[in-house]
């Protein structure tokens, strides 16, 4: 893989995210997506550089999915995770759990991003957990899109509930 196609996936990322918060909208008329993108795609842009081709897709492919969301509402703090694991076919799996503080049935989408023992961003997945009751919380796994070794911490890059 070489530098230039890395910057141009980097960039890639950081058009489709900059993308994503000029379509987010909320229901006071405001963008608090804007600053959940923006976060992330700085996460992204200054992680590109490092990560492996099949790293690089999987992210790529998590903005995709974020960005096509439209009318939401940023989530991030209503998203608890929880221990990471390994299944039976090596992926690292992690439970979450979203709270929907609305009163009415929403859905979530989550993007978890899976670190190394360096920090390097390794994966990303996006994660939805529909027709979640006014209230209520709902649970959801986040799995790996390929095996990951070694140390492997995830975290929410960006939560949208819509």
């Amino acid at each position: 893989m070489t530098a230039r196609w890395v910057r141009g996936a980097a960039g890639g990322l950081l058009a489709g995210a900059v993308l994503m918060g000029t379509a987010g909208c909320s229901d006071d008329g405001d963008n608090p997506v804007s600053g959940a993108v923006s976060e992330a795609a700085s996460a992204v842009a200054s992680a590109a550089e490092g990560l492996s081709e099949a790293a690089s897709r999987a992210v790529k492919q998590a903005e995709e999915q974020m960005a096509e969301i439209k009318d939401g509402v940023d989530a991030k703090d209503e998203v608890t995770l929880g221990d990471p694991a390994t299944d039976a076919d090596g992926r690292t799996t992690v439970p979450l759990t979203v709270r929907n503080t609305d009163d009415a049935t929403r859905s979530f989408a989550v993007q978890v991003q899976f670190k190394d023992g360096d920090g390097k961003l390794v994966d990303a997945v996006v994660v939805t957990i529909s027709d979640v009751p006014g209230g209520k919380p709902g649970d959801g796994t986040a799995r790996s899109t390929h095996k990951l070794s070694g140390t492997v911490t995830p975290s929410v890059a960006s939560a949208l509930r819509y």
